[in-house]
């Protein structure tokens, strides 16, 4: 049941980027359709949050079936993170993670050098649905102006992206700080970082030129947009590997303990 949910959640979200991807034809775009075209996009965020909050539940009911079957790696890593401590670690993790992640993928936009209203005649505050047009998974994009020079963008695969990799940070932060010791730890930081990256590589390269200088910041942008898939390969296989290998850890220093 708690699985099911999951894939659920996962294959109803692949479903619906792919079906949202046939309106992205600028070619539709007639008076007449763009309206149809942009309720189906306010349809579609509603089926996404449906879609999240199904994987939500069902990786919550997971976890709590693990936990108390107490069997294996899983219901190691899932006792691990059940406990009160260990879910006040993972939510903080989570949101830090995530407002991380939204600066870098561009998600959580602040141009301090472009004025919102005066460029792009934008009222404070405001938001609109874009329902077109870009690539798979890109569409439909939702704009916030916040301020002057805050706003967020919010498209659908970076929020996908963002959740999950936010997620598996979250996991392996509450359960590295129930292991002492292990390597596992430095492992997981390698997958957080490369995560950092995968949405939007020239975004978190924009990013990072508040550090290093502009025209740094410009030239590292484009050496992660060819490195794109690199990222992607590493930082979520790491992600799930490292907890795992934390849990053997931890039932070892468990199995140790009991046979004292």
């Amino acid at each position: 049941m708690e699985r099911g949910l999951v894939m659920l959640g996962f294959g109803a979200i692949v479903a619906l980027f792919v079906a949202y991807n046939r309106y992205q034809d600028p070619g539709l775009l007639t008076p007449d359709a763009i309206g149809v075209i942009q309720r189906i996009a306010y349809g579609f965020y509603i089926a996404l949050a449906a879609s999240l909050g199904a994987i939500a539940l069902g990786l919550y009911k997971y976890h709590k079936a693990k936990a108390g079957s107490g069997g294996g790696l899983l219901g190691v890593m899932a006792a691990a993170t059940l406990n009160q401590k260990s879910r006040r670690i993972f939510i903080v993790t989570f949101v830090v993670y995530g407002v991380f992640f939204s600066l870098a993928s561009g998600t959580l936009v602040y141009q301090p050098e472009v004025n919102f209203v005066t460029h792009y005649g934008a009222d404070i505050p405001s938001g609109f649905v874009s329902p077109c047009c870009d690539n798979l998974g890109y569409m439909p994009k939702i704009i916030v102006y916040l301020s002057e020079h805050v706003g967020l963008q919010v498209i659908p695969i970076n929020l996908v992206l963002q959740i999950t990799v936010s997620y598996l940070v979250g996991l392996n932060v509450s359960i590295a700080l129930r292991v002492r010791g292990t390597s596992g730890r430095g492992v997981g930081g390698v997958g957080a970082a490369a995560g950092l990256f995968i949405a939007c590589p020239t975004c978190a390269g924009t990013f990072l030129s508040l550090f290093v200088g502009t025209a740094s910041g410009i030239a590292l942008s484009l050496v992660l947009v060819q490195l794109q898939t690199i990222f992607i390969a590493v930082s979520i296989p790491v992600l799930l590997l490292t907890p795992f290998l934390m849990a053997k850890k931890l039932q070892s220093m468990n199995n140790a303990c009991g046979g004292e």
